[in-house]
């Protein structure tokens, strides 16, 4: 038997009714409606898509510039951080 967590759900008088009209014409238990539609809404939404990042070249750019083409990504750090070097006069 799968374990239970019992728990308190505020939810509109109307939507409540409603429901308990079903169960009851269902012949069920509000609990049995509300697992049904929980199991419902949670098999839509465990359907994801995978992440694609988006092309950010730039007006054609084919990868890093040629100073930077063997440099390793301590080098390519380094001169990100060299404000100096990126400084306008």
């Amino acid at each position: 038997m799968a374990a239970r967590m019992k728990t308190t759900v505020d939810i509109a008088d109307a939507l409540f009714e409603e429901a308990k009209a079903v169960a009851e014409r269902e012949q069920t238990t509000l609990r049995a409606l509300i697992e049904e539609g929980l199991r419902a809404v949670l098999a839509g939404r465990t359907e994801t898509k995978p992440f694609k990042l988006r092309d950010m070249t730039f007006k054609g750019c084919q990868g890093l510039s040629p100073e930077f083409a063997d440099a390793d990504w301590s080098r390519i750090r380094e001169a990100a951080y060299d404000w100096e070097r990126w400084r306008k006069p």
